[in-house]
């Protein structure tokens, strides 16, 4: 089971559940709407979606996916990948050392992506700046955090940087990351207990331009040099979620240093045991 927020041909939104490839509306009734969160932070999801959960199936192609979030913060971890350290290094020689430190010190980066409202869902626009010449996508995998910082699940995420303007200065690092659709999330989220063991979940990007496909890597996510339950507990440090949090774990697939996203590019980021986040660039 997988759970995720749909909208309807009506227009409506809904939570639901993925089971056996089929969409399970979670209920509107007089109690009031079900909505995501209800079930994320529930002390069990699993028992109560399948509780609550109505009998009709629909086919995915019947509904839309949406951004699995509803208040929740999004944030983000940094250098959690050898690779990672090795680019950020090479797009700001000043501060390498930086990057160096970072990577082995025992306090993480992390840093503010983005609130709900602000991320894109499956099959939306994420953007690149106008004032950035080298621009990439960032395929990671996403922690879902209840308000009492437990590790609900996983989804998929996409946390476009503009390397140019963080490397030229990394105080620069919120313009760099932070702007209008410069997260994506999606499509569904795999609850904690159902994601297979790190050195079974690959990490794949591919880059689709002009039906051509300029770019393909990937990853596993035992090759991060953090832990989950790290991150999580650095993230909660005199920090409180009274909605929850989303946090992106950091990036071990790094295009290379002569590539840049162009407008009408798409981007397909795969997780194993989660599915498919796809993107265009505009």
């Amino acid at each position: 089971m997988q759970l995720c927020k749909v909208q309807l041909e009506t227009g409506e939104i809904r939570a639901a559940a993925l089971v056996d490839g089929h969409v399970r509306l979670m209920p509107v009734d007089g109690a009031g709407r079900h909505v995501l969160s209800d079930l994320l932070h529930a002390d069990n999801p699993r028992s109560l979606a399948r509780d609550l959960m109505a009998d009709d199936k629909l086919a995915p192609g019947d509904v839309d996916f949406l951004a699995p979030v509803d208040q929740q913060e999004v944030w983000a971890a940094g250098v959690t990948y050898k690779r990672s350290q090795e680019a950020r290094e090479r797009e700001s020689v000043g501060a390498a050392r930086f990057y160096d430190l970072v990577y082995s010190a025992p306090r993480p980066e992390l840093f503010f992506k983005a609130p709900a409202w602000r991320v894109a869902g499956p099959g939306e626009r994420v953007h690149i700046r106008k004032d950035s010449t080298w621009s990439v996508p960032e395929p990671e995998l996403a922690l879902v955090i209840s308000p009492r910082l437990k590790l609900i699940g996983f989804t998929i995420g996409n946390d476009m940087s503009s390397r140019d303007i963080e490397g030229e200065n990394p105080l620069y690092l919120p313009q760099a990351k932070f702007y209008d659709h410069a997260c994506a999330l999606g499509p569904a989220i795999t609850l904690a207990d159902a994601l297979p063991p790190p050195d079974q979940v690959a990490i794949r990007l591919q880059i689709d331009r002009g039906g051509q496909t300029v770019f393909d890597g990937g990853t596993k996510v035992s090759a991060m040099k953090r832990t989950f339950d790290e991150l999580i507990q650095w993230l909660g440090k005199e920090t409180s979620f009274p909605h929850g949090a989303v946090l992106l774990t950091g990036t071990g697939v790094v295009p290379p240093d002569d590539f840049t996203l162009a407008v009408g590019d798409i981007i397909h980021i795969d997780i194993s045991g989660i599915g498919r986040l796809t993107n265009r660039v505009a």
